[in-house]
């Protein structure tokens, strides 16, 4: 908390911000995601600086959010559409930075590469495609099929067919996908919030401006603010009495990224509310979702293969806590001379998808029942927890309609919490982290939390001569 006398205001937290991200954006030239062909060294004075200087920038990112926060509980908080251009003052300087904190970007590229080609993309991984685009794809993945659905590809091999594989035409397209996601995010979080009886503001601050949207969507580029989007729009769609279009919304969220489907559940729950049927509204939702799953299957040409590639294996060295666990147990079991030592993964994350089935039924049946959007948002959240892959932009599928269903302060100050703790777990990179990388990472915050302790005293210590 900012001792008594500190100057926050709406104006300020905005600076504040957009130099944090200018700072990132420019730290990202040299420690980003950048194509193969320009990754400087790792032990070259560029990356180290740049990486410093991501990490300088992230923490005044990060500090000016949080006292955003305090000005939106503060007596006059500022409205929905002036914390929107907020957004978009810390969002420019990162939509012209490169890739940062994964390579998932390059392959996205890739499968609209493929599907442009007539590759079979639920088959093959990157690797068949070759080429230029196949050399940016994490190694980890050139191989490996993918698990997106028909919709993402439709709209990644479009965006393949208009840039004609050039790299840089392709990433900026990208990142503008990504934009129109956070836009309909955006929009759609003060009606939920509205409809949950949370208060608009709060739920725009912690849903659209978290520091993991801006580092994740934003900057990263990644397809979960297209599905968060949709996601958002079925679900306000549904608030206005049109439960079709919302399935439908909904639907073409989870042809992105499969998660976005336990929304259809919020969206039968939402007819229920006026005391419509319940038999009626899941036979409506359903016929709509198999309607829009036949129509946009066809229409991307890409086949029903994504529903067996769900099972496409996750890194061995993903830290979800079930994959910890597996390893951890594997490990142990290696020790003691057992054979079962390699099933010890597979075990855990099916104990996984067992845990996320109970808080799921424990969700949705607690008495007093929770709102919908608040019930889904704690589901996705157990979903992103117990799944057998974690990344930190997955925290983003539960805490953006937390964020506009939370029933207390309370409950949006622990997200709040979570979310920042979470927005320093990856590297610009997108890279495992090394001993000397870490040191540049702690290297860069602490230096930016020294800048800001200084300019803290100047503000609240008066000039002599003068009085506070």
């Amino acid at each position: 908390m900012v001792a008594k006398g500190f100057p926050v205001d709406l104006r300020r937290c905005r600076l504040l911000g957009l130099v944090g991200s200018a700072v990132l954006a420019v730290g990202g030239g040299t420690a980003g995601a950048l194509p193969v062909r320009e990754l400087p060294s790792l032990a070259s004075g560029r990356a180290a600086l740049g990486l410093a200087g991501v990490y300088f920038g992230m923490v005044l990112l990060i500090s000016a959010w949080v006292l955003l926060g305090q000005v939106v509980r503060g007596p006059e908080p500022p409205g929905p559409r002036a914390l929107l251009v907020v957004l978009a003052v810390w969002a420019a300087p990162l939509t012209l930075a490169p890739p940062l904190f994964s390579r998932d970007v390059y392959s996205y590229l890739a499968q609209g590469a493929m599907v442009d080609a007539h590759i079979d993309v639920y088959t093959h991984g990157p690797a068949m495609l070759g080429g230029p685009l196949a050399d940016e794809v994490a190694p980890v993945w050139r191989r490996t099929a993918t698990p997106y659905g028909p919709v993402f590809l439709a709209v990644a091999s479009a965006l393949s067919g208009l840039t004609r594989g050039d790299v840089p035409a392709g990433l900026y397209g990208m990142r503008a996908v990504a934009l129109l996601g956070v836009a309909l995010m955006a929009a759609a979080l003060p009606r939920l919030a509205r409809h949950s009886g949370a208060d608009p503001s709060a739920a725009v601050w912690l849903g659209a401006l978290n520091p993991l949207v801006l580092l994740h969507l934003v900057a990263g580029a990644h397809n979960d603010a297209v599905m968060l989007g949709l996601l958002g729009a079925g679900l306000v769609a549904a608030l206005g009495r049109w439960p079709v279009l919302g399935a439908v919304l909904v639907t073409l969220a989870a042809l992105v990224k499969v998660p976005a489907l336990l929304g259809l559940a919020a969206v039968v729950a939402l007819q229920t509310r006026d005391r419509r049927g319940t038999v009626g509204a899941v036979v409506t939702t359903a016929a709509a979702a198999l309607a829009t799953t036949v129509a946009a299957t066809a229409a991307a040409g890409t086949g029903y293969g994504w529903i067996g590639a769900l099972r496409t294996p996750v890194s061995p060295h993903n830290w979800s806590p079930t994959s910890l666990l597996g390893r951890a147990t594997g490990t142990l079991l290696e020790a003691l001379g057992s054979d079962l030592a390699p099933s010890a993964p597979t075990v855990w994350h099916a104990l996984g998808l067992a845990a996320t089935a109970v808080a799921t039924a424990v969700i949705w049946l607690r008495r007093p029942r929770p709102s919908p959007v608040y019930a889904l948002g704690l589901t996705l959240a157990a979903v992103a927890v117990l799944g057998p892959a974690v990344r930190p932009w997955y925290a983003l599928w539960g805490l953006f309609l937390i964020a506009a269903a939370a029933p207390s302060a309370s409950v949006r100050r622990r997200v709040a919490a979570a979310a920042a703790v979470l927005a320093l777990g990856a590297l610009p990179s997108g890279s495992p982290p090394e001993a000397g990388q870490l040191a540049l990472a702690v290297a860069g915050g602490a230096t930016a939390l020294i800048v800001l302790r200084r300019a803290h005293r100047r503000a609240v210590v008066p000039a002599p001569g003068r009085t506070a």
